[in-house]
């Protein structure tokens, strides 16, 4: 593979390194959970000291995920220090660009269009960065966060660093059982790798993020005219109960249940000042790999962990407290994987899934460094859910963020110009 020149300066770089490639075939997105379209390295001329050195430097970066990392529970500002390492590193925070101009086409091929970092701010500003109905002016802090890549793009449209404490997903066990005792390997195969390919092509990523959406639209009827937590909680609870939803009997500890209170801008005067009518529900998703358990069998860390990560039967709930980042183990000399791609849904009207747009990015941004400058991505949903043999499962996540924010217009046109 070709070595991009002063990728070593990437020792001390921060996150994030995501999924780009190329955008795959209807055929095989269809599926949404298939065997994946081939590795990131692969499709991007990286090679295994490359992907080692960013997935190393995104595991440390896991700091800026933990609650309680961040002073009073906001975000520190573009002054403060947000890279895992005190070191200089590549990342470069974009410039400022003017508010009142407009932004250019994407660049549209097949299910996918693309852009520069600074044409997306131009849109952001225009489309998603209304606050009570004004449009603002991307601020240094949000520039800084965007900066950091797939992450970065769900970052500054949700506020708080993703968390992934509500995320959603849909295992299909009678279809997983069938496949276990009618086929076999394929030639070749070991059983440990069957297994894992089993598990993947058993979840359905339409399902994971209707059922996400169906409870985010739950979530949203209950924060409606609920002063208090208290009348929020009380009228969520009975929304789940009028439908027979099994969220319903969840702990009062759940995540599910506190996940309101420790959303940041639920507390800030600016955001809903502990007023949940003042709040709504929003989606974003995670691709990763399943084998992250570092005391399970190295099978697990190269072809998965059957089961890992599986929704909860009842609610669809993935427990994601075991999540480390940790990208996929090679199996073969020459194999390298990158850890995690983020995608910005928010609050879409659209009802086909199909049509739904995903924003996410290539990696962060290092316009002289060796990665070079970050490239955003609108990609429909059979593209994003396609997914890449780097990962093997897809949650879709809700949290929450003010009302007064606005995330998505009536209707999202890929590629607007």
């Amino acid at each position: 593979m070709y070595k991009r020149s002063g990728f070593l300066a990437l020792t001390t770089a921060g996150i994030v390194l995501c999924t780009a490639g190329l955008t795959p075939s209807v055929s095989q997105a269809a599926g949404g959970t298939g065997d994946g379209t081939g590795s990131y390295a692969d499709s991007n001329g990286l090679t295994v000291d490359d992907i080692r050195l960013i997935n190393a430097l995104n595991e440390e970066a896991l700091d800026l995920g933990r609650p309680g990392k961040t002073p009073g529970g906001g975000l520190p500002s573009a002054t403060e220090s947000l890279r895992p390492s005190a070191a200089a590193d590549d990342r470069v925070t974009p410039p400022a660009e003017p508010l009142d101009r407009m932004p250019d086409a994407y660049r549209a091929r097949g299910d996918r269009a693309t852009t520069g970092i600074s044409n997306y701010i131009r849109k952001w500003q225009q489309v998603y960065s209304h606050r009570d109905g004004r449009a603002q002016q991307m601020t240094e802090q949000q520039r800084e966060q965007l900066s950091y890549g797939c992450v970065g793009v769900t970052w500054v449209n949700s506020g708080p660093y993703p968390t992934n404490k509500l995320a959603f997903a849909s295992f299909d066990e009678e279809k997983h059982r069938n496949a276990l005792e009618n086929t076999s390997p394929r030639p070749g195969e070991t059983r440990a790798e069957f297994e894992g390919r089993i598990a993947k092509q058993s979840f359905d990523e339409t399902k994971g993020f209707n059922r996400a959406r169906d409870v985010a639209s739950v979530m949203n009827k209950a924060l409606d005219n609920s002063r208090d937590e208290n009348a929020y909680l009380s009228n969520l609870k009975a929304e789940l109960a009028k439908n027979d939803d099994a969220l319903a009997d969840e702990d009062s500890r759940s995540n599910f249940y506190s996940a309101l209170r420790n959303t940041p801008s639920f507390k800030d005067r600016n955001g809903g000042n502990h007023d949940p009518s003042k709040m709504k529900a929003v989606i974003y998703s995670k691709h990763f790999w399943s084998g992250q358990d570092p005391r399970s069998a190295s099978d697990k860390r190269k072809y998965g962990d059957p089961d890992a990560f599986r929704p909860d039967r009842n609610t669809g709930l993935v427990d994601m407290s075991k999540d480390r980042n940790t990208s996929r183990s090679p199996a073969k000399p020459g194999e390298s994987y990158v850890n995690f791609d983020y995608g910005w849904f928010g609050d879409q009207k659209e009802t086909n899934p199909d049509n739904t747009i995903w924003t996410h990015a290539n990696h962060y941004h290092s316009p002289e460094g060796g990665m070079g400058p970050m490239q955003v991505y609108e990609s429909k949903f059979r593209s994003w859910s396609s997914g890449y043999t780097d990962f093997d499962r897809g949650t879709y996540v809700i949290t929450f963020i003010p009302k007064s924010w606005n995330t998505a217009p009536a209707k999202v046109k890929q590629g607007w110009p």
